[in-house]
């Protein structure tokens, strides 16, 4: 069972009903900054950011300047995925209406993954690094800003390098089986991923008819793929 602390600025809400149905000890206190001058210890905080995306993201940057130890999850809508970049600096992301075995999940795969903390490997090849831990990715040593679905796409790809994937695949894996959005938004995400990438933007490639994959090159003997612990 693992101390679970929420932050949230209307205190009387219940921010993600699935938590009621699991073991954890819960507590919820408002999201400010006098409020966590004494706020308790915790394994996992949890902030919600369901109506104030502004003010989540200042939340966010205050805890991890901070010195914030604990795994940092994101409580949003929908709606909240568009503006997720990775300087949010948050470990996980999760909806308000996941059920409780989601929640428990990405609960311990965060106390999972901070347990590991910087032994766990990032994902380098043909000259982009993937750091997992902090949902952060380079492009010849320059960070990418990318949107949450861009990252993961991204990740995703060079995690099955060479390997083609069709955009209903993708949907699939990337935005979920119970995304109804149509391929489109594969295309457009693609096209986004390349232009920020800017001169690795090859390294998505397009498969005529078929779908996309991440292009290893070859010539690159000092880079590889390290494999996400797990897979």
């Amino acid at each position: 069972m693992a101390q679970l602390l929420i932050l949230t600025s209307a205190p009387d809400a219940e921010v993600l009903p699935g938590l009621a149905l699991l073991s954890h000890s819960v507590r919820q206190i408002p999201a400010s900054p006098a409020s966590l001058v004494n706020a308790p210890s915790c394994d996992l905080i949890f902030l919600d950011a369901r109506h104030d995306l502004a003010g989540a993201k200042s939340m966010c940057k205050l805890l991890t300047t901070t010195g914030l130890t604990a795994p940092l999850l994101l409580v949003i809508t929908e709606g909240g995925f568009a503006a997720l970049t990775a300087e949010w600096g948050v470990s996980d992301v999760v909806l308000a209406d996941a059920g409780p075995a989601e929640i428990d999940a990405r609960v311990r795969l965060a106390l999972g993954r901070q347990s590991m903390g910087d032994d766990q490997p990032k994902i380098q090849t043909s000259g982009v690094t993937i750091d997992e831990a902090s949902y952060s990715a380079k492009a010849h040593g320059r960070t990418l800003d990318l949107t949450f679905k861009e990252f993961e796409l991204l990740r995703f790809l060079a995690t099955h390098p060479s390997r083609v994937f069709t955009r209903e695949q993708l949907l699939s894996e990337v935005w979920g089986y119970d995304y109804f959005g149509g391929t489109r938004t594969v295309d457009v995400h693609v096209r986004r991923l390349r232009a920020k990438l800017g001169d690795l933007e090859s390294v998505i490639g397009t498969v005529r008819n078929v779908g996309y994959r991440f292009n290893v090159q070859l010539d690159e003997e000092n880079e590889r793929v390290t494999p996400p612990v797990g897979s």
